[in-house]
């Protein structure tokens, strides 16, 4: 099972006995913006999330992503976590839905063809002379995020960085990747989750689409 920046042994602060909190007290120094406590929580439901992953998606590599991507959403909305559920089950709705997504998503790669025709009732000549040009402020502002989410990726540390570039830059797969970089594919996925974690805490970024950002810059 894989492993991120949130295992507690990374953490200079982290305290020998985080294994006797609760779920509670974790949630709150976790909140605070210690990383070895969450760490904690990481470790303690992370076989957990994977089960719940891996009954709804039967590939196991796509159901250790979506485990990892739980992670990665309940560590960036803890704040809002309230309480008012229990911890698990708050993360096993999130592990859930990202499951269901990532299904949709492939099912939806799968069933629509390339070539689909199109449905349009418009005439034959009429769709082939149409000036489908871009509109020019949408272009100039796909531009600027691209340009912005570049930015971004170049003041990543340098493994995670060289990781970003070679997925979504030169749209190499992982595995061609780890390839590359004389590294596992798990490793490959450890960097793009830092990667992930960084771009958001960006302030550069706070005014683009966070949940994609990495992917505006191809």
């Amino acid at each position: 099972m894989m492993r991120t920046f949130f295992s507690a042994r990374s953490d200079a602060t982290a305290v020998s006995n985080l294994r006797a909190w609760s779920d509670n007290q974790l949630i709150a120094a976790a909140k605070s913006g210690r990383r070895a406590p969450f760490g904690e929580l990481f470790e303690r439901h992370m076989k957990r999330v994977f089960c719940v992953t891996r009954r709804i998606i039967r590939n196991r590599e796509d159901a250790e992503d979506v485990a990892q991507e739980c992670f990665l959403n309940a560590f960036v909305h803890l704040k809002d976590f309230d309480g008012r559920s229990q911890f698990a089950t708050w993360l096993t709705r999130i592990a859930i839905n990202a499951a269901l997504m990532k299904l949709r998503k492939n099912r939806g790669a799968r069933e629509v063809p390339i070539d689909e025709p199109s449905l349009s009732s418009e005439p034959v000549a009429q769709r082939e002379f149409r000036y489908d040009a871009p509109d020019p402020e949408k272009s100039c502002s796909l531009r600027e995020r691209k340009r912005i989410v570049k930015s971004a990726i170049s003041r990543l540390r340098p493994r995670a960085r060289n990781v970003v570039e070679l997925i979504h830059l030169q749209e190499h797969s992982i595995r061609e990747t780890a390839q590359i970089l004389g590294i596992s594919t798990g490793a490959v996925k450890t960097r793009m989750f830092h990667a992930k974690i960084a771009l958001h805490r960006m302030p550069l970024l706070h005014g683009v689409d966070g949940s994609n950002c990495a992917g505006q810059a191809e």
